[in-house]
């Protein structure tokens, strides 16, 4: 099905490029996405007709899209998900969550912008792809964790093996402690008895 695109479709073309594509691709996405139109003599008339308009519309969101770009990049988000020991997540990131932990810190970002390649299932900082325009990425991450604090850990560059190792070795350096009391207060017992003990064996030669 030959179809004349209204913009720039990644691997496919530019802006009034005519291109081949499967009927499916265009009924489904395409068409409804507004990035296309049918390659009639019709349409391809009118294109002609509204092309000098239409890019200087897309030059105007590829504006604000570049300026959405240089506050966006490099930012992380954090979402908070329950977790294994492992860090194996009890379900997955998607694109939804991603959409929503950016727009709830004053960033405008649709699901449909997001990029996975696959959900994210396990706890640490992952890189997500943003599509603002189609010639404007930006790249942020997602600190994925379990509490607030964990999350700043990882953002300070520890990983969940480190943290875990961490915590075992705070949970055995404890039980140390613990057993160092226990063994302390025995020995003083055993230093009280020894004067009794001495008191005793007098007594009884007395």
């Amino acid at each position: 099905m030959h179809v004349i695109l209204l913009q720039r479709v990644a691997k496919l073309g530019q802006m009034g490029d005519v291109v081949d594509v499967k009927p499916g691709f265009a009924r489904n996405y395409l068409l409804p996405q507004q990035k296309a139109l049918t390659a009639s003599k019709a349409n391809i008339a009118a294109f002609e007709g509204q092309k000098a308009q239409l890019e200087v519309q897309n030059l105007e969101t590829k504006k604000e899209a570049e300026d959405m770009a240089a506050k966006l990049n490099g930012q992380q988000f954090v979402v908070i998900r329950s977790a294994s020991d492992s860090g194996a997540l009890y379900g997955s990131v998607t694109t939804r969550d991603a959409s929503e932990a950016a727009t709830a810190e004053g960033f405008s970002v649709d699901r449909k912008q997001v990029v996975l390649l696959a959900p994210i299932k396990y706890l640490g900082i992952h890189e997500v792809q943003i599509i603002l325009h189609p010639e404007v990425e930006a790249t942020i991450e997602l600190n994925v964790a379990r509490s607030p604090e964990e999350a700043e850990l990882q953002a300070a560059g520890k990983s969940i093996q480190e943290l875990a190792a961490e915590e075992e070795a705070a949970a055995e350096f404890e039980i140390s402690e613990l057993f160092d009391d226990l063994g302390s207060a025995a020995s003083d017992d055993d230093d009280a008895e020894a004067p009794r003990a001495k008191a005793s064996d007098e007594n009884e030669d007395n």
